[in-house]
């Protein structure tokens, strides 16, 4: 097992070029997969974007996805369209994530999905063919990616798709994402009220498409940034976008509220733009917020929250439970070591009153998980000593992290 014991420079002064989107690099790769042409400019350099691409440039019978659930929920989605039989599976936390929904919608649309082993959960063995496609009812409460991968297969049915969002939708901002996307690649796919999206059957078409870099892995900097004193840190990032459809752009108001200042510089070429962050003012004395809508940065938040002392009280944590880990169990387990008592509400809100006990200052545990690790490595700024286990999960979404952290003045030892 490795394990980095993590030293902060006295000052940040960064210029960091942050990954591409994953999650705009996954829908475009589908998209590019169903329609052809020029392939996306910029792709993602992760684990889940590989899974991608490897299944797609090799289409083995078996495909392993790991542990990249998009890959999962997307490539589902794109074998029951295309000709031909594959068995889709994954890492053992993989296994345990259910799929049920997209299944039962697929199903509805003519797929030929079967369960490998249990009801409801990968593997799954899907022989495709040409979807009629059609009008489909589903919860808006499921997960937003179940939700994606029926729209980014719905301009080759047939029939095209109305798609009604029954009660809450959570995760709206990644569904935008996606019909945004798809509007890139010349998909005619639109809201027609505020719960029904309607994609009508025109095949994907377009130029080479520019993805825009990564807001969820710009989170980890904000972290750093909110924990320097006013005067000690500048930050810029590269190929962020003020206007983005990335849900957890959403990360420059919270950490306004976190004392951190996020300002725009465009580039030469007048399409990216170069963020600046700096720490101007105080945090807020207590924060209250709901992450139905980003719970992607939840765990940064709070990790934040915990080191600069700021109480909280955060809701639409309820898709935690099922990520790659247990996040909500595992941000109390592991914040518990470093003297935090963090409460568990419901299975869907997390609070801290601010009150800390002596820290054992065990390593931090990662439990298979990217954003254990990003979330809590920035602590290490105020919390000396900090150390963390398996770090290597980074490479799900930013391999370049701890590359990152050292060139800026991070001392990163293995111990």
């Amino acid at each position: 097992m490795t394990t980095y014991e993590i030293t902060p420079p006295a000052n940040l002064e960064a210029h960091i070029n942050l990954p591409a989107s994953k999650s705009i690099s996954n829908r475009a790769l589908i998209i590019h997969a169903l329609g052809g042409g020029e392939l996306p400019v910029n792709l993602s350099d992760c684990d889940d974007t590989r899974a991608v691409i490897n299944a797609l440039s090799d289409m083995p019978d078996t495909i392993d996805v790991g542990a990249a659930g998009t890959a999962m929920r997307f490539l589902t989605a794109y074998l029951s369209v295309i000709q031909g039989e594959h068995t889709i599976t994954g890492s053992e936390r993989m296994l345990r994530r259910p799929i049920g929904a997209l299944v039962d919608a697929l199903r509805m649309l003519g797929a030929t999905i079967d369960y490998v082993g249990e009801e409801g959960f990968p593997p799954l063995r899907i022989s495709g063919h040409p979807l009629l496609g059609g009008r489909l009812e589903i919860p808006g409460n499921v997960s937003s990616q179940f939700i994606s991968a029926l729209l980014l297969i719905a301009p080759v049915t047939l029939q095209g798709l109305t798609l009604h969002l029954t009660g809450e939708i959570v995760s709206r901002p990644y569904i935008d994402l996606t019909i945004h996307v798809m509007h890139g690649f010349g998909a005619d796919v639109d809201w027609a009220s505020p719960n029904i999206i309607e994609v009508k059957p025109k095949p994907y078409s377009g130029p080479a498409y520019l993805i825009e870099n990564d807001w969820s892995a710009s989170s980890y900097w904000y972290e750093m940034a909110s924990f320097y004193p006013i005067g000690k840190v500048h930050v810029s990032m590269d190929g962020l976008e003020d206007s983005s459809r990335q849900g957890d752009s959403v990360v420059k108001y919270i950490f306004s509220l976190l004392g951190v200042r996020t300002t725009f510089a465009k580039t030469h070429s007048g399409k990216l733009t170069t963020v600046n962050l700096s720490r101007h003012f105080e945090p807020v004395l207590q924060l209250t917020y709901d992450f139905i809508n980003c719970p992607d940065l939840a765990q940064t938040v709070i990790a934040t929250c915990c080191g600069l002392g700021v109480p909280f009280h955060f809701t639409g944590l309820a898709s935690l439970r099922i990520k790659e880990t247990d996040r909500l169990a595992a941000m109390r387990r592991e914040l518990h070591k470093l003297g935090f008592n963090i409460q568990i509400i419901n299975d869907t809100e997390m609070q801290w009153d601010g009150k800390q006990h002596e820290a054992t200052m065990e390593p931090i545990d990662t439990y298979e998980d990217h954003r254990m690790a990003m979330a809590m490595a920035p602590l290490a700024i105020n919390i000396p000593g900090l150390r963390i286990n398996h770090p290597e999960v980074v490479s799900k979404s930013y391999p370049t992290f701890w590359k990152d952290l050292r060139e800026v003045g991070f001392k990163i030892k293995e111990v």
